[in-house]
């Protein structure tokens, strides 16, 4: 017979640093062992699964600004996961444009009333 588990939204907390620089999340999954715990970013969004005992923490954020998945730093102590992310410059991958001249006139023109 398969183990059945409750799913949990655990607390969750998610802000700025104070330099604006990095997102922090914070998700409170006591109980659950740290080789459990299933942590996915994208630059969009945050999930989580971790089982722990009789029941199974479960969270999916979604971002209002993207961040760097490669760059995160996640640590679980007394509880806590705690996962710091850099926020993306959303002009990072921007293509510059050429922009070239028409063929009207682009010189001022004095006028008189």
């Amino acid at each position: 017979m398969t183990e059945s588990r409750i799913r949990v939204a655990p607390s969750t907390v998610a802000y700025a640093d104070d330099e604006k620089n990095k997102l922090v999340v914070e998700f409170a999954i006591p109980g659950a062992p740290t080789d459990t715990i299933d942590l996915k970013l994208l630059p969009d969004s945050v999930h989580l699964t971790a089982p722990a005992r009789d029941i199974e923490y479960v969270s999916a954020l979604a971002l209002a600004w993207p961040v760097k998945p490669d760059k995160a730093e996640a640590i679980y102590e007394h509880g806590l996961l705690r996962i710091e992310v850099p926020f993306k410059d959303p002009m990072e991958d921007a293509k510059k444009v050429t922009i070239k001249a028409g063929g009207a006139e682009t010189k001022t023109k004095k006028i008189e009333a």
